[in-house]
């Protein structure tokens, strides 16, 4: 009986150690605090998936001059209005890394509007890849979350999704 009161009391003590750390661990400094590994492959690259509705897309990201190249394409010829090349650009614009990197990437599914949401999704992950200090910049804005509205399904007897047949009362 005694030894299971002692072991209930170093049970407390340890609990309270848990719960109030010594001063020695809070004076160590914030630069020792683990950030996440740089992941780039044997080209130098860094790859990310990025998806938004129906689309998906493979982005490639590597220091450079800011080119962006989609599906073979120069990105003002693939997204010719302004808003989806703006779109593209957010995640260089948070972390001010305008004109720093070339992008490459291939995208399929879904029409313009979701590939550009797509692309940006697969940028920021990229520079989050690149460069992890700038994680925190991109998870901020939500860049790093996927956006996951998709299209509502029909349903049997709806003319939509839930809009119900024009009603005739003769």
């Amino acid at each position: 009986m005694a030894e299971t009161l002692e072991s209930l009391g170093q049970l407390k003590d340890a609990l309270a150690a848990a719960k109030n750390p010594p001063a020695e661990a809070e004076a160590a400094p914030e630069a020792e605090v683990a950030l996440r590994e740089r992941q780039v492959d044997r080209f130098g690259r860094a790859y990310a998936t990025g998806k938004r509705k129906n689309a998906i897309a493979r982005v490639w990201l590597k220091p450079g001059s800011g080119a962006i190249t989609v599906n073979g394409k120069d990105l003002d010829t693939y997204f010719a209005r302004p808003v989806l090349r703006m779109i593209i650009n957010q995640p260089f614009q948070v972390t001010t890394r305008e004109n720093q990197y070339d992008i490459y990437c291939t995208v399929v599914g879904g029409g313009l509007s979701g590939q550009a949401g797509a692309v940006r999704h697969g940028i920021s992950q990229a520079l989050s890849h690149y460069e992890p200090e700038l994680r925190s910049a991109l998870k901020k804005v939500g860049f790093l979350t996927r956006d996951s509205r998709v299209v509502e399904r029909k349903k049997y007897g709806k003319a939509k999704a839930r809009r119900s047949f024009q009603f005739s009362k003769r």
